[in-house]
């Protein structure tokens, strides 16, 4: 694999998980909205990554487990921002071997 792909894959995976972070935060918004269907997030594996589709449920909102979805998401996307950041660092390293 390259490492242009693995940065890509890496950012489809921060991607997914800022969708399922905003379905997150508008479930906790609308909460106490009355016949609001919570939206749930499924990650699919794709060709270049991951896609998030997010779709209503007919379960309420539970604030316990909004919060543990959101604390899920942030170290999952913190996960795919550090795999990112070498990939990007690898290249930088690549490319000043190269120039040199």
């Amino acid at each position: 694999m390259s490492i242009s792909g693995i940065t890509n894959i890496a950012l489809s995976g921060m991607r997914a998980q800022m969708t399922r972070i905003g379905a997150i935060a508008n479930n906790v918004a609308n909460s106490s909205t009355p016949g609001y269907a919570r939206l749930n997030t499924s990650l699919t594996s794709t060709e270049p990554g991951v896609q998030a589709i997010v779709e209503p449920t007919t379960s309420d909102v539970d604030p316990a487990t909004e919060l543990t979805e959101m604390i899920e998401a942030e170290q999952a996307y913190k996960a795919n921002a550090a795999v990112f950041e070498t990939g990007a660092d690898m290249w930088e390293m690549l490319m000043s071997i190269k120039r040199d």
